[in-house]
């Protein structure tokens, strides 16, 4: 695990991980609980410059909160594609504040992508993929430029499409580290109630996932929780959890 464990102060352009830096620390992590897990890599420096992008959605008080616990400095990363919920904005202030988060960025879609790819605002309406394109996966792919390292709030239990993730995997030669990866629907509501942590205020609405205000929908009992999202299209995830692929744009 070298590459994970070196002295990040020896080196000029940041760590380059692999996936057997990966390998190594799910090893090393395995059946070590969450938050002294989290406490480890921030104090010994294992994922170099790293930073926690949020959603702010109805699960994101959890890790948040966690990270928070461990470390108040680590930057948390929101993308304001400019369609969000304002109940979503009034949360992301409102955990902010509570948590003592020192360094909280907040990053919008490039002006002028907008004008010239989407004018009315209305791509979303038949173009979803590039609607994300544009208003969340290009703006979160300038956020990390950076970062040697990010902290994802994906769990397993949230969608077929999100089984067996590994709190490390390598993406691009920088790590993904996905703390609550195998945490169950129980496991955070118990969370939630042993920290008495605020709820989004539109979780109790229907909405178990929330994204972008025009392409989420309420989720009806029995439905997968990210169901409300992209009703209608093939589509279920935004793009900044699917890799690029061989001698594709990374971005588009």
């Amino acid at each position: 695990m070298a590459n994970a464990l070196r002295k990040l102060d020896m080196i000029d352009v940041g760590p380059v991980f692999t996936q057997k830096d990966a390998d190594a620390l799910n090893a090393r992590f395995a059946g070590v609980e969450t938050l002294p897990m989290l406490r480890a890599v921030f104090a010994e420096g294992m994922l170099g410059k790293t930073a926690v992008v949020s959603s702010f959605g109805t699960e994101s008080a959890v890790l948040l909160h966690l990270v928070a616990a461990a470390d108040p400095s680590i930057p948390v990363i929101f993308v304001d594609t400019l369609k969000m919920f304002p109940e979503t904005l009034a949360y992301r202030d409102r955990l902010v504040a509570a948590f003592g988060i020192e360094n909280s960025w907040t990053v919008e879609p490039d002006a002028l992508a907008l004008a010239a790819q989407d004018e009315k605002g209305l791509r979303w309406s038949y173009d979803p993929d590039g609607c994300c394109a544009i208003r969340k996966v290009e703006p979160l792919a300038r956020a990390k430029a950076g970062l040697d390292s990010w902290i994802s709030g994906r769990k397993a239990f949230q969608s077929s499409t999100r089984q067996n993730i590994a709190r490390f995997e390598n993406e691009d030669c920088r790590l993904k580290v996905n703390p609550l990866g195998d945490w169950v629907k129980a496991d955070l509501d118990a969370y939630f109630d042993e920290h008495a942590l605020p709820r989004h205020p539109l979780e109790a609405d229907g909405y178990p996932s929330i994204g972008c205000q025009p392409c989420t929908s309420k989720v009806q009992p029995g439905e997968d929780p990210r169901a409300g999202r992209w009703r209608g299209w093939d589509k279920v995830e935004c793009g900044i959890h699917e890799p690029a692929k061989p001698g594709e744009d990374p971005i588009f």
